[in-house]
């Protein structure tokens, strides 16, 4: 019988799972929470005006920035927690057995740390600070883990349209997702 071995994080070094393994995980916890009747949150975060940090700062600093938010997002999760970083920059993390105001209290959390975090560059001081969209099923109330990705997302942007530092939630079964 062949052995399993564990999925690996894409990045080693900050421990993120690749976009493909943190939808892959995602679906099966999200499947296992269908079947087992135990609330899921997907919390997706982004770091504010991360592009314009890019091009006033270069890249360096940008990515510098993103490995900070990580290393402290990392401190706030638990170990059954899921941590992925999609293509744009924006970090998705699966918090299963977590209901909504778990996820919000995990978010205020992030925020604050963040805004904690000391960054400077060129002698300047940055001001960085993290947009957070938040949705979850409790088990059975929603049918399709599309419509949970799609809800943290649309709530991410709702955030980032408000300015920014702040959490939003939505509900995956709202027209608007």
């Amino acid at each position: 019988m062949p052995q399993e071995t564990p999925l690996q994080p894409a990045e080693p070094e900050s421990g993120l799972f690749s976009l493909a393994q943190i939808m892959h995980l995602m679906r099966i916890e999200f499947g296992r929470a269908q079947r087992y009747s135990y609330p899921i949150c997907c919390v997706m975060v982004a770091v504010d005006r991360l592009s314009e940090l890019r091009d006033l700062y270069g890249y360096d600093s940008k990515e510098a920035i993103l490995d900070e938010v990580v290393k402290l997002t990392k401190t706030h999760v638990r170990q059954c927690d899921f941590m992925g970083r999609l293509a744009d920059d924006r970090l998705l993390i699966v918090v299963p057995h977590t209901d909504l105001s778990g996820a919000r209290s995990l978010g205020e959390r992030l925020m604050g740390g963040v805004r904690d975090l000391k960054f400077e560059s060129e002698g300047r001081r940055l001001r960085v600070t993290l947009s957070i969209g938040l949705t979850r099923s409790s088990g059975n109330d929603t049918m399709f883990f599309d419509s949970l990705l799609a809800a943290s997302e649309g709530a991410l942007n709702q955030a980032l349209r408000a300015g920014g530092d702040r959490i939003a939630d939505r509900d995956p079964g709202s027209a608007d997702s």
